[in-house]
């Protein structure tokens, strides 16, 4: 089924990261972590549909969506940081593998982290947090999404890693074989992953080898 939405606001939650709060349809559930097809309601850009997490709480009235935009890429996702309140956007239902199972490690890679927001969040909301960790990954302490909520709710708990920038509150490494040894030390819990295709393969591939069981492993199929 396809919904139309209205887009209420926008405002950036990085340099190249926005915050859009759109309508919700009447009767629209979803469980965090999962995912819908955006569109934008135009002649040129119906057809182009893409994949979005919800980052709002499986309660809220309305919905928000955090989007990374590739300029490089001159499609939906520029197209959608220019778009002013009033615009009106295609909603598919949702859909996707991401879904909470239970206390364990978030292993993000870049706007990766979309879908673990909102389970962080409902978590959060649920006074649920403890026994919960993150690692998350990115180029520069510039592209961390809304890092200031993640410190907040996870503490020390929270791990962040920058790969291009050396910075004082940042591990200056990819998160690797070495770097899940040295940072995880039970690899029987829950591992959620989620970032480019090459960093899930490669870290799915490195929990594995340290022992984690394939039925814990939760990542996009």
């Amino acid at each position: 089924m396809t919904h139309q939405v209205t887009l209420l606001m926008s405002g950036f939650v990085t340099h190249d990261v926005k915050r859009f709060i759109v309508t919700r349809p009447e009767g629209f559930e979803f469980e965090p972590g999962q995912g819908v097809e955006l569109a934008i309601d135009r002649p040129d850009w119906r057809d182009e549909r893409r994949p979005f997490t919800p980052t709002s709480l499986r309660d809220d009235r309305v919905l928000e969506f955090t989007i990374k935009a590739y300029p490089a890429h001159e499609g939906v996702t520029e197209a959608l940081h220019t778009l002013e309140p009033g615009a009106q956007l295609l909603m598919s239902d949702p859909f996707g593998t991401i879904q909470y199972k239970g206390p364990g490690v978030f292993i993000a890679g870049g706007a990766g982290i979309t879908p673990f927001i909102a389970i962080l969040r409902q978590l959060a909301r649920d006074h649920e947090l403890d026994g919960h960790s993150l690692l998350f990954s990115n180029k520069t302490p510039a592209d961390m999404i809304v890092e200031k909520e993640l410190r907040h709710m996870l503490r020390e708990r929270c791990i962040l890693t920058c790969t291009d920038e050396q910075a004082p509150g940042y591990a200056s490494r990819v998160i690797d074989r070495d770097f899940l040894s040295e940072h995880v030390s039970d690899f029987s819990q829950h591992f959620y992953v989620c970032g480019p295709p090459k960093f899930n393969e490669s870290l799915n591939d490195a929990l594995k080898d340290l022992g984690a069981a394939p039925d814990l492993l939760v990542f996009e199929k």
